[in-house]
């Protein structure tokens, strides 16, 4: 199956977490950081979830923010340090390229926000992405 998401990276189940409806499960990708995503118990067990199991964390560019450096006192669980690789613009918005360990991501921001955080490739940056928008696949 080919998708139009073009965050996927390959990790790790390190553990699960499951409640009635919702289950959280966090992922560790090659370069050794810690992804979480909250998805359903449902899809825990419909996919067969379990410790140790190889998945792919798919995320939309849309929902991958930007930050300088870590962000204190923010619900959000997924804080992905990485550099800026590549940065291209359009009339509004621009497409940031991350690299980080195990993997890469692509944010999609505005360009004021490309102005206002000062970006450039090679840039440090922490990928902020909440765990309601990560999806996981079987890999």
């Amino acid at each position: 199956m080919t998708l139009s998401i073009r965050n996927q990276i390959p990790g790790t189940v390190s553990s699960v977490t499951a409640g009635e409806a919702m289950a959280t499960v966090k992922v560790r990708l090659a370069g050794g950081q810690d992804i979480t995503a909250a998805i359903t118990s449902e899809s825990v067990e419909d996919l067969g979830f379990t410790e140790g199991s190889v998945v792919t964390i798919l995320v939309k560019s849309t929902e991958v923010s930007l930050a300088t450096g870590p962000v204190q006192g923010v619900s959000i669980r997924n804080q992905i340090a990485g550099t800026v690789t590549d940065i291209s613009t359009g009339g509004a918005m621009a497409s940031v390229k991350v690299g980080v360990e195990g993997g890469a991501l692509t944010a999609a921001i505005t360009n004021d926000a490309v102005t206002d955080l000062n970006l450039a490739s090679g840039s440090p940056v922490v990928a902020l992405i909440k765990s309601t928008e990560i999806s996981l696949a079987t890999a």
